[in-house]
């Protein structure tokens, strides 16, 4: 039987960057995972293939609407080629997994594939093409999450299907109906809108992105509605049935009356739940609570000490860089060290276009706290960068407060916000105040200036191209 520091079950962000780090600190480690390829959900059927959609159709919408502007003109009809993106996006996935087989290999992580079952607190059963029994000192809970769906909605993996599933049609729909206004129903339905179907997102809270700040939603709803897509907020989806290729999903809307949509498919976009089947927790003595997590402490040690927990399958925000952030927090705690996470300065971002990033407290959260604060806010149309590439969506919004200036929430919806939110990250780690920002120089011109503008207007309101 081999013997290991630690071991990590599960080679998603956070298990994959858990294993490297334990390497480098000197740990001898493996790492367990069920399926064929590493890098979990997210590299395999999560951020990295819908990204590859997003910019592909992004890429066919603006031939079809933007390039005539441009003085680009391509003679005959611009048609999608779907088994051929869809081809496109697989291939950045096997790239991007190839690439983690390199990075443990490199950093000579043994990689057991098999379902990974405690039998106890230092040892793992894994059963999969070969069967396999190891000892591990520490072990890494990193098994991450899967779609969620409603009680009544049975999932059929053909009309009726989870993002899984929406990564690889072999057509276009006609009319796809989203059943929920997060982050994965708004990009796969763009991406499919973009395609040429009819849209419909079925949202059962008051607007979309709930959980982002309500200036984001309002100005999201305003894009998408735009693009004709149909929003219907404040609805509580009843049943959802097939009938041959049609899909007909029943809600009743904020009047208590019944609205039926009728559409080729349904894509459920509920959440996600976390995922510990077949781990046998109970036997290494780790609780899993009433929601399915693994529980932990301040540390990411579970009721057994010597096992940790990160990602999906803990409370908090499921993203992959959380994930990522507590795998090394729990790799440095092993060795001896005194890693830091501070999970109010984890960014969350929806890769729409425009796409929307927030990090910090919202508006909403702000005054529930009943903390004194102050609004400086630039719209994006403002600035000749934005004015240059015609992407004049969105604005960027600054919280600051009141009497000591200090940032306490930067959110923002435009072109490149996903990359732009990092300046506010870095500036909020360091306690930057919103004048700072004010004071430093940005390029021009650049979609982050908006950042420095908005600055300026929480600053004395000093905003200078507004």
């Amino acid at each position: 039987m081999s013997s290991y520091d630690v071991a990590i079950i599960g080679s998603g962000p956070g298990g994959y960057v858990a294993a490297i780090r334990c390497a480098q600190l000197g740990m001898k480690t493996a790492i367990i995972e069920k399926y064929a390829t590493l890098g979990g959900t997210c590299l395999n059927v999560g951020c990295i293939p819908s990204k590859a959609l997003l910019d592909s159709s992004h890429h066919y919408e603006d031939a079809v609407k933007h390039f005539e502007e441009h003085g680009i003109d391509i003679p005959g009809e611009i048609k999608v080629n779907l088994e051929k993106m869809i081809a496109r996006k697989q291939a950045v996935v096997d790239q991007t997994t190839s690439g983690i087989d390199f990075l443990m290999k490199k950093n000579k992580i043994d990689v057991y594939q098999g379902v990974g079952r405690f039998t106890d607190a230092t040892h793992i059963s894994i059963s999969g093409d070969k069967n396999s029994d190891i000892e591990a000192k520490h072990t890494i809970i990193a098994t991450g999450s899967k779609p969620s769906t409603l009680p009544f909605i049975k999932i059929d993996k053909e009309r009726i299907i989870t993002s899984t599933e929406a990564l690889k049609l072999k057509e276009i729909p006609k009319h796809l109906i989203v059943i929920g206004g997060g982050v994965i129903g708004l990009e796969l339905g763009q991406v499919y809108k973009r395609l040429g179907a009819e849209v419909t997102v079925v949202e059962y809270m008051d607007r979309l992105i709930p959980t982002m700040d309500s200036g984001l939603s309002k100005e999201l709803n305003k894009v998408f509605k735009k693009a004709k897509f149909g929003i219907h907020v404040s609805h509580k989806v009843k049943s959802v049935e097939r009938n041959g290729d049609a899909v007909i999903v029943k809600a009743d809307n904020k009047k208590g009356e019944e609205v039926e949509f009728k559409g080729d498919y349904c894509l459920v976009s509920v959440g996600r739940r976390p995922y510990t089947d077949g781990l046998n927790a109970e036997a290494a003595g780790v609780k899993i609570n009433d929601r399915g997590q693994v529980e932990v402490n301040a540390h990411l040690q579970t009721t057994a000490k010597n096992i940790y927990a990160i990602g999906d399958v803990v409370k908090g925000a499921m993203l992959a860089h959380k994930a990522e952030e507590e795998g090394v927090f729990v790799a440095e705690t092993l060795a001896g060290q005194k890693p830091h996470i501070d999970y109010n300065l984890i960014p969350g971002v929806v890769y729409t276009w425009p796409e929307v990033a927030a990090v910090g407290k919202t508006e909403e959260a702000l005054k529930a706290a009943g903390k004194a604060y102050k609004v400086g806010q630039f719209p994006m149309r403002a600035l000749g960068r934005s004015r240059a590439s015609m992407d004049i969506d969105g604005f960027v919004k600054i919280l600051a407060d009141q009497s000591t200036d200090e940032i306490l929430g930067v959110h923002m919806i435009g072109a490149r916000a996903a990359d732009m939110i990092a300046e506010a990250v870095v500036a909020m780690e360091y306690r930057a105040s919103a004048e700072d920002i004010s004071r430093m120089s940005h390029a021009h011109p650049t979609f982050t200036e908006a950042i420095k503008e908005a600055a300026l207007a929480a600053t004395e309101d000093r905003a200078l191209h507004i």
